[in-house]
């Protein structure tokens, strides 16, 4: 942690955050080939043997932030830092960093969950309580597989997941299937049967039809939860430039009011921040990205105070895998803010006392109103 003890610091350092969307965690161990390429988001495929990811804001961030949770020097050496973990075990690894997080609620995207720890265990090993957000295009899948009308099974297997006690709301990844370049408008049960017959008929795996997805979210609109969007930064399945959320315009011109989180925006913060401003159900977030950008994280942060009402900002650190993903989001964000805070107070632009306030609404109280915590 930096040095000072201002109370804004220490106000946020104490202060149990609400995560609003994560995935889970390592509790198995994983070759370091594996770990690695987990630690890089924009690439699926192995780095080439010349480069690191270590070499990387995120692996500075490792060594410098989560090395001493393992009983290591701060900034340890990658391969010293890779000896510990194997020695202390894969599961205690995710106790110490997990828990280490000051995390209150664990909101967990269950739509992809392979080789990582369930939402409860995730809160039995981290403290907390586990939520569940309902991934659309997972529900999409069961749908089409069930025959009949699509729209009637689509609706019907939504409502069943949104009737269990854990689920608090839902998640489209548009931005990896079509992006949002697409057309928004309604689309009727028998348009949606007729495509859904066809990718049917084509194996019925992964829907990528802009309609079907299209379908899906206004389902989802409908039934009034807050619906989470993938905004910018992700792996190279996107087309990054496709997933400016200006292009969710004429969508939210027709339902200014529907609860919708927009996910990391990352390079695309201050156009969220635009969004929230315009709509009334818009939040946004800058998570993911801040442990990707690491010691930059607070410049990031600030632009997030920029245009978005304090009310519609977030917190999440969207870690899957790696632990040190979940600690790192909660901790950058922790210290990240603090500083653009003590900045606005020491400037005189804000007081004490409105920056410990806020910086509670975008920890946790937000989102516990957003999802009815």
């Amino acid at each position: 942690m930096p040095a000072g003890g201002s109370s804004i610091r220490e106000h946020l350092d104490a202060l149990a955050v609400v995560d609003h969307h994560v995935h889970g965690a390592f509790v198995a161990p994983v070759p370091r080939e594996r770990f690695e390429l987990a630690l890089n988001e924009a690439s699926t495929v192995e780095l080439p043997a010349w480069d690191s990811v270590w070499d990387t804001q995120l692996g500075f961030a490792i060594r410098a932030r989560c090395a001493p949770l393992l009983d290591l020097d701060a900034h340890a050496d990658p391969d010293d830092y890779w000896a510990r973990r194997e020695q202390l075990g894969a599961a205690e690894v995710a106790r110490r960093l997990t828990a280490a997080s000051g995390t209150d609620a664990w909101l967990v995207d269950v739509g992809f969950t392979e080789g990582v720890c369930s939402p409860s265990e995730l809160a039995a090993m981290a403290g907390g309580a586990a939520h569940e957000i309902v991934r659309l295009e997972q529900v999409a899948e069961v749908a089409v597989a069930a025959g009949g009308s699509y729209a009637e099974a689509f609706r019907a297997e939504l409502a069943s997941r949104l009737a269990e006690p854990q689920a608090v709301g839902c998640k489209t990844i548009i931005a990896y299937r079509t992006g949002f370049v697409v057309d928004w408008s309604h689309v009727e049960d028998a348009e949606a049967d007729g495509l859904a017959d066809r990718w049917r008929d084509a194996g019925g795996l992964r829907v990528d039809d802009p309609r079907l997805l299209v379908f899906g979210i206004r389902c989802a609109i409908a039934a009034g939860v807050p619906l989470q969007f993938h905004v910018g930064f992700g792996d190279r399945d996107e087309r990054l430039d496709h997933t400016n959320p200006m292009h969710l315009i004429d969508l939210l011109r027709e339902h200014p009011d529907a609860p919708i989180a927009l996910l990391h925006c990352y390079p695309f913060e201050r156009e969220a921040g635009y969004l929230a401003q315009g709509f009334a159900g818009v939040h946004m977030d800058v998570g993911l990205a801040i442990n990707y950008v690491g010691a930059r994280s607070r410049s990031l942060i600030a632009r997030s105070l920029e245009l978005a009402p304090f009310r519609k900002i977030l917190y999440s650190s969207d870690a899957y895998g790696p632990p040190e993903l979940h600690l790192l989001g909660s901790r950058l964000w922790r210290d990240g803010t603090a500083s653009v805070l003590e900045g606005f107070v020491a400037d005189g632009d804000w007081s004490e006392r409105d920056a410990l306030r806020v910086a509670t609404l975008i920890a946790a109280d937000n989102a516990r109103r957003l999802y009815r915590l």
